[in-house]
């Protein structure tokens, strides 16, 4: 009787082995497609990306930032017509992560969902058409990581409104921080007590990083 229930443990233990091996597999095959997809996207449009947008070597870096600490709760603030967000939405598809990325104007928001479409991430990027002075404050935590790109002068307030929400470990980046007007805005994240900040000397256009402690 033992003999035979150890043998039923036995045959269940490598039907379950199989299952989780056979899913492992398909979840690698499902992550390659992504990779292959986004790969050609981001080398077909590398010479497009206007409007606000990032440059590459940017998005690299953001992307670099997420997969490194495993993050999974993301918001942008400013999609612009999304070239950021697919970096960042790439990134994720790596650690199982989602998306929110926010946009004012119809016009690019409208040309980013086709973008998303088109570099297969749609189902990662929550993109919302909205105002994000309102829409901040009403994001619900946990995040943790962020990346503001919107209009300057709102960054302290952006990152007023996400503090309480970031979690410990947690990241808020910030775009075009070498740019003469965003010194306030440096200073600050730089003398905040809850956050180590550096500047990424990599990125052409200046992006703070600050881990909440």
């Amino acid at each position: 009787m033992m003999f035979n229930n150890s043998g039923r443990l036995i045959r269940i233990g490598t039907i379950l082995m199989a299952v989780l091996i056979s899913v492992n597999i398909a979840e690698a095959g499902k992550s390659s497609d992504i990779d292959a997809k986004v790969k050609k996207f981001l080398e077909t449009h590398k010479s497009e990306w206007r409007d606000l947008n990032v440059p590459y070597e940017d998005g690299q870096v953001l992307h670099d930032l997420i997969v490194k600490n495993n993050y999974k709760h993301a918001v942008e603030i400013g999609t612009s017509t999304g070239h950021s967000a697919i970096w960042i939405a790439w990134a994720l598809s790596k650690t199982g992560g989602k998306l929110i990325t926010i946009e004012i104007d119809e016009e690019r928001h409208q040309q980013a969902l086709k973008n998303f479409k088109e570099a297969g991430l749609e189902k990662i990027i929550d993109a919302r058409l909205a105002d994000a002075h309102q829409l901040v404050k009403d994001l619900e935590g946990p995040i943790d990581f962020v990346f503001s790109d919107a209009d300057k002068n709102w960054y302290i307030q952006y990152f007023k409104d996400i503090h309480p929400k970031l979690e410990k470990g947690g990241c808020f980046t910030a775009h075009n921080v070498t740019m003469r007007g965003l010194k306030d805005f440096v200073a600050f994240v730089k003398a905040h007590p809850g956050y180590n900040t550096t500047i990424d000397t990599t990125s052409r256009a200046g992006i703070s990083i600050s881990y909440k402690k």
